[in-house]
């Protein structure tokens, strides 16, 4: 049998810390978390999110942590390889394929995205969104920028290379480094826009009752009739698996560059713990305030209608443009948001980067080479087709189908294959924190029931819908086609490298 190739590793604890925290910390917690709240009970919302927190995301959390480092140990980056070392059969490394498959589809349209907020932060520094004074003409703007190739290529291209750039430098030197210097920045950002918001007094003399105060009111107040319907509890359990950052695949190869001896338990709690102020915290106390004190209870049922992305672009430019050195906190507001999308971005590209590296034994510069032409390429369709679909549809099987399902398959093989004790003890091994013993029956039983419902539930009230393209542009169903034929070809061929690659380990 080949010997597995020398391993990266972290070069501190606070480094993995921060890494997996940086990768779960996005858009989400600042934007979609908000939105959630507001339109699902407001402080109500917390119930069942909180709920969904430590019956779903902290145990998924730890097993995800557990999986990587035992696979890691044994020479595996990735998920194929780590789910066959649970179980022992030829389809385990199939299943696997999800882990590599679905930060890779997340990764090409994400970073497309991501780079909006890249030139969002140039166009704030020079002015250009400061002198855009109303919502029509914000949104047009954001639209005019969504059409301009020019504008749309050029800052994509900086911010594919940054990512790059990043990922060939490797794990301690690159990902590192990188997650010690964006997390504090973020935050800090963060946090100076926390203060002014709460600093903002009355902004309209006209209604005085337009204030901050009232704003958190408005989000906070509970609810509970909510509580009654079950789209509340899907939409709070959703938010937390999405927040945390698992079932993608990221925490898998993450923690594979850990030692056999290296705490997960205090380690994983802790990542968790920094994503939850970040949302909560930060998340909770900026957009919806923010934008209540500005349109006022009215304006601010529309506005959080219309969703995170609405919110983000439109929104939040246009109220910074309405106050003193606005063009600099919407430069810190996007800039933020972007220190937050490449944190995110190099986790979703690093496993296929891991996997070509260590099952192919080949170089980091090698393998990020091919990457990188390959990811590239992928990126294409999502720049030059998004008015046709090709994003929502990559969204839907990168971003949801596949982070629930692989989530899923995790927690079934971890708990019940691999066995809840043998589990229990690697969880364990090297710990720095003794987890309560109601999570060995949580992780056994409550978690895996919890993503089944999840899973079904979801698929039944959405996933149908969308697979049959109910409500979908006839002149958009060829390149949604297209784009299923597309990921069906790139399945099937990680599919066959995950099998050359294993067949080779085995020689």
């Amino acid at each position: 049998m080949a010997q597995p190739p020398k391993r990266e590793s972290w070069g501190s604890k606070i480094g993995i810390i921060l890494a997996v925290a940086g990768s779960a910390v996005g858009l989400g917690n600042f934007l979609r978390f908000p939105v959630q709240a507001a339109t699902n009970g407001g402080g109500a919302f917390m119930i069942p999110y909180f709920i969904s927190l430590f019956l779903l995301g902290i145990p998924l959390m730890w097993i995800e942590w557990a999986i990587g480092r035992h696979g890691g140990v044994h020479g595996h980056s990735t998920a194929p390889g780590m789910l066959q070392r649970l179980w022992k059969s030829r389809l385990a490394k199939y299943f696997g394929v999800i882990g590599i498959f679905g930060p890779v589809v997340i990764f090409v349209y994400y970073t497309y995205v991501e780079s909006w907020l890249l030139g969002y932060s140039f166009y704030s520094l020079t002015g250009v969104l400061a002198g855009i004074h109303d919502q029509y003409h914000m949104a047009q703007f954001l639209s005019n920028y969504q059409s301009s190739m020019q504008m749309n290529l050029a800052f994509f291209i900086i911010t594919f290379a940054i990512n790059m750039a990043i990922i060939f430098r490797g794990v301690s030197k690159g990902i590192e480094v990188l997650c010690k210097i964006a997390m504090p920045t973020l935050f800090l950002f963060a946090l100076i826009i926390m203060f002014r918001v709460f600093t903002l007094g009355v902004p309209d003399v006209a209604h005085p009752e337009w204030n901050i105060l009232n704003g958190f009111g408005f989000l906070w107040n509970p609810d509970f009739s909510a509580l009654l319907n079950a789209k509340t509890w899907l939409a709070a359990a959703g938010q937390i698996f999405f927040t945390l950052s698992v079932g993608i695949g990221v925490i898998l190869t993450y923690s594979s560059y850990l030692k056999k001896g290296d705490d997960i338990a205090l380690s994983g709690l802790s990542a968790a713990s920094t994503n939850e102020f970040a949302e909560v915290i930060l998340g909770g106390s900026i957009v919806i305030p923010l934008a209540f004190a500005f349109f006022g209870p009215i304006g601010i049922k529309e506005i959080a209608g219309s969703g995170a992305f609405n919110l983000g672009f439109v929104t939040m430019p246009l109220i910074f443009s309405k106050i003193s050195l606005g063009a600099l906190f919407s430069f810190m507001w996007f800039f933020l948001l972007f220190l937050a999308g490449v944190t995110s971005s190099v986790s979703l590209i690093e496993p296929a980067v891991a996997f070509v590296k260590d099952d192919f034994e080949f170089s980091r510069v090698k393998a990020a080479t091919i990457v990188t032409i390959v990811a590239f390429l992928l990126c294409l369709p999502a720049i030059f087709f998004l008015g046709n679909g090709v994003v929502d549809e990559l969204d839907f099987w990168g971003g949801t189908f596949c982070l629930v399902l692989f989530g899923t398959i995790e927690a079934i093989l971890f708990a019940w294959v691999f066995g809840i004790d043998r589990a229990w003890e690697e969880i364990h091994h090297g710990a720095q924190l003794n987890i309560p013993k109601v999570y060995k029956w949580i992780i056994r039983y409550v978690t895996p029931s919890f993503l089944l419902v999840i899973l079904f539930s979801w698929f039944f009230q959405q996933g149908i819908d969308t697979i049959m393209m109910k409500g979908v542009s006839p002149s958009n169903i060829p390149y949604i086609i297209g784009t299923r034929i597309g990921l069906l070809a790139l399945f099937v061929a990680l599919a066959i490298f995950v099998r050359i690659a294993l067949k080779r380990r085995e020689k």
